[in-house]
């Protein structure tokens, strides 16, 4: 049995009756699922050989295909071109070859052999000296593909994967991938995000706020550094100080799909995937060159925007290429423009949304050498001009940062004998942001400047082979093996003084091991067990740091019949620590007691304080666990729906432990960061690691006279408790010569933070500046021809002020998205598409919760709700 090149997607539906009751209870639902295979989608397969064409299939439609390979030797298919169901396009494919297909679960095809058996039809290519002059070379399609999740070719997850294609993207309203991951439940949309607000005056933590423009992953709220992000299955370059990765950095235009895990998969891709993995696969083949622009605004003011973008490709027999670029700026939102921030400190110079410039370009090529290997390259280079500004406290900031973003990653696939493969790959990146700040004091005019680089460089090295290792009743089991090298470093330059204000480096090597064990399928008739597989995953990292990191996963599919599938995984993760919380400058503090709750010590005690980064520290540690349950009756083949528990504990957390300095010495929760009896040389030991002492008692650094050390640098002390149950689905209608496509996702959340081990746990999820309870998005989409109109429902609950105990309203915003696509005609019309987007349609503002400081920070939790409001785009595109 052969299992062609795919990735085996979560796919749900939930009929029409499900949706309605999920939406009525608690606005919950639908989000980015994968499409049935009745779902209308684009296809562009190549004629030729029957398995090529499969193996095409396969990468654009989801679905995993399994055959008999002598069943397609010397058998063609005609190939296909346009919108259609991938049941519609499997019929065009087998057409005149005695096969048929049949759908074993959601996501599973199983080609077979059909009565009658026709002859077989010659699949001698067609020769060069043949062909017609006027006929493009078919691309060779080698068995290439990217599955997130797994390294084992045409291998299963046990964790359920999210799968938003282009086409979805596009009916949706989409315009950048920003805007993709933020409308799934499963991610949260604070840290670093565009809408999120600077300066951290609102208390929401470092984490919490727009640095670079660009726009991260953070499944579950653990933070966008606990979420691994991938490019073709390759690894991005961190971006600023927290390791946030700017997926809105690639042009939607070259997406061919975005694929999530919501699941711990260090065990495949070692450190940061705690709360998951997102990858971004571009588009293989692209022919022809499309022109579109795109402008919007904010209709109560500010926002407004211009895209500009082109993408050209073309394919040939061996290969192909695509190659896109866009320019976007937007205009920002000020203070002045929104009713409920015109009270902060001069509303017209503080911004709510920060104004941008993008200049984003992307390369993506493949070449085929021979019928035995491919060699693969992707090229990404992104600059974004950014302007901020806000008032604090009698000083007027004003930031134009800039950050520019580069990935270079060849790779190299050959094909080996007995269905082995050998894989090589290596990626370069790099992300220079230069924070440039002007700091007024407005009484003055006095200025201080801040002119700065966080500058992130990374290196990796791979090379990995997978096959098949021995025959199972379910069908052959199959290894996938690699080794690696990789390297970070970061740097913190000041350009006032041309000099490194601190500098941090690490290498990592690491190996890995995946197995893939068929043991019961279809064809051995089992009663109870229609299919049942295991996996097993095992990754060793090594750092140059901290030492070493092994993580195992371990899974279990489970079919009892072509109607349910049941999932389960069991695995470890880790994130090593940043190399910002490990390098950034330590520098010591001599104060008196009382600025930290001291009473009762002599009126010349002082006491020393050590602050910064620690490079003591050991990578964060979770354990995670899933089960999930999917429905896909074959009696109902539109409807799809699935259930999912999941849960994680992760220790070990980096964080600064002492929250409130101000009780360092008067709270008891504090004493194992406080030394209060300490030697001469425990003092000489603290001042000899600062970079800088600082003496703020007006008397000269006496040892005899200092009552305590406090240790605030970063420390491993906190842990989290997190679980939840998400529910998605889609089902489909066909009403007359359109359909109706319902799908939509929710997510119900659970989070809890032990921050030191002798106080109680408290809430994350739930309140100010952490995700919401209850997030969702369910939704609606029609089409007819070349007409699309969707129609979908955001939803977030309200979130408590654990200052008042406050709790704000729930969240609610309905966005509108209209879709025309005129297709090949013989005017100049050929090839249009027109598009209109409203999004927050009824122009809801954001929930306002009480805050500490109310002329200078707005009033609205920018993590979890939006500033913009209404906002109506209008697109225009062309391709020839």
């Amino acid at each position: 049995m052969h299992i062609s090149n795919n990735r085996h997607r979560c796919r749900t539906r939930l009929c029409v009756t499900l949706l309605a009751a999920a939406l009525s209870a608690a606005m919950a639902s639908p989000g980015a699922l994968a499409q049935s295979a009745a779902a209308t989608q684009s296809f562009h397969i190549a004629s030729g050989p029957l398995g090529a064409a499969l193996n095409q299939f396969t990468g654009q439609s989801g679905l995993q295909v399994l055959y008999d390979p002598s069943l397609v030797q010397g058998r063609t298919a005609s190939g296909y071109d346009g919108a259609a169901s991938p049941r519609a396009v499997l019929d065009v494919l087998l057409k005149g070859t005695g096969l048929t297909y049949q759908f074993t679960d959601a996501g599973t095809v199983v080609i077979k052999q059909g009565p009658p058996n026709p002859p077989r039809r010659s699949a001698k290519p067609v020769s060069a000296t043949s062909q017609k002059a006027d006929q493009k070379p078919e691309p060779t399609t080698l068995q290439t593909v990217t599955v997130t999740g797994t390294r084992i070719r045409g291998g299963t997850t046990p964790s359920p994967v999210i799968t938003i294609g282009s086409e979805q993207i596009q009916q949706e309203g989409f315009s950048d991938l920003g805007e993709v991951i933020r409308s799934i439940p499963q991610n949260f949309s604070g840290g670093q995000n565009p809408g999120v607000l600077i300066g951290n005056l609102a208390g929401a933590g470092n984490a919490n706020q727009n640095l670079t423009g660009g726009s991260s992953l953070n499944l579950r709220g653990l933070g966008a550094d606990a979420t691994l992000t991938l490019l073709n299955g390759r690894r991005m370059a961190y971006g600023g100080f927290t390791q946030a990765v700017d997926i809105s950095a690639i042009p939607v235009e070259a997406v061919d799909r975005i694929e999530i895990v919501a699941d711990g998969a260090s065990a495949i891709y070692g450190s940061d995937a705690v709360g998951g993995v997102g990858n971004v696969i571009l588009k293989r083949d692209f022919d022809g060159v499309t022109v579109g622009t795109r402008f919007g605004k904010a209709t109560q003011g500010g926002l407004v925007g211009r895209e500009y973008d082109i993408t050209a490709g073309t394919t040939w027999r061996s290969g192909g290429l695509i190659a896109t670029y866009m320019d976007d700026s937007i205009d920002p939102i000020y203070s002045s423009q929104r009713s409920y921030t015109t009270q902060l400190v001069d509303p017209t110079t503080s911004t709510l949304y920060p104004g941008s410039n993008l200049r984003s370009g992307l390369l993506s090529a493949h070449q085929s050498l021979g019928d035995f290997a491919e060699l693969r390259l992707d090229a990404l280079r992104t600059t974004r001009d950014q302007l901020q500004s806000y008032n604090y406290s009698g000083t007027h900031s004003r930031a134009t940062p800039d950050t520019t973003t580069t990935l270079v990653s060849p790779s190299l696939e050959v094909w080996l004998p007995n269905d082995w493969s050998l894989s090589l790959g290596a990626t370069s990146g790099r992300s220079d942001h230069h924070e440039y700040r002007l700091q007024t004091v407005i009484a003055t005019g006095a200025a201080i400047v801040t002119d700065a680089c966080y500058c992130n460089d990374s290196r990796s090295y791979e090379i990995g082979a997978e096959g098949p290792l021995f025959p199972l009743p379910g069908g052959d089991s199959r290894l996938a093996v690699g080794i690696g090298y990789r390297e970070n470093q970061f740097r913190d330059v000041d350009h006032v003084t041309m000099a490194n204000t601190f500098k941090g480096s690490e290498s990592v090597r690491f190996a890995y091991a995946e197995f893939n064990l068929p043991l019961i399928g279809p064809d051995q008739a089992v009663r109870g067990i229609q299919r049942l597989d295991a996996t097993a995953a095992v990754r060793r990292e090594d750092y140059s740091t901290f030492g070493g990191v092994t993580t195992p996963k371990l899974g279990v599919l489970y079919g009892p019949n072509p109607d349910f599938t049941l999932k389960a995984s069991w695995g470890k993760s880790f994130k090593a620590p940043t190399l910002f919380e490990q390098h950034y400058a330590q520098d010591a503090y001599l104060f008196p007691p009382r600025f930290f709750g001291g009473a009762g010590y002599p009126a010349d005690a002082t006491v020393l304080v050590l602050d910064g980064g620690n490079r003591n520290l050991q990578p964060e540690r979770a354990t995670t666990q899933s089960v999930s349950l999917a429905f896909h009756p074959e009696a109902l083949r539109d409807l799809e729906a699935e259930l999912r528990w999941f849960r994680i504990d992760y220790r070990d957390r980096v964080i600064q432990p002492i929250a409130n300095s101000s009780q360092a010495l008067s709270n008891a929760i504090y004493a194992p960061f406080v030394d209060v009896a300490p030697t001469p040389q425990v003092q000489a030991d603290v001042i000899s690691s600062a970079t800088t002492f600082y003496n703020y008692v007006g008397a000269l650094y006496d040892p005899n006279k200092v009552a305590a050390i406090i240790y605030t640098q970063y420390a491993n002390v906190a842990r989290q408790h997190i679980h939840g149950v998400d529910l998605s689905g889609s089902y489909r209608l066909e009403l007359g010569q359109g359909g109706l496509t319902l799908r939509g996702s929710t997510s119900w959340l659970d989070s809890t933070q032990q921050t030191i081990a002798t106080q109680p746990a408290f809430a994350l999820s739930g309140t100010l500046f952490n995700p919401p309870k209850v997030s969702s998005r369910v939704g609606a989409v029609w089409n007819r021809g070349g007409f699309t109109a969707s129609l979908f429902a955001n939803y977030r609950s309200g979130v408590t002020n654990r200052v008042d105990e406050v709790k704000s309203a729930s969240f609610t915003t309905f966005d509108v998205a209209l879709r025309y696509a005129t297709g090949k005609r013989g005017d100049v019309w050929s090839g249009m598409v027109f598009a209109l987007s409203l999004d927050n349609a009824f122009d809801r503002d954001p929930p306002l919760y009480q805050v500490r400081l109310p002329l200078y920070v707005a009033p609205y939790d920018s993590t979890n709700y939006s500033a913009i409001g209404r906002f109506l785009s209008l697109s225009v595109s062309k391709h020839w």
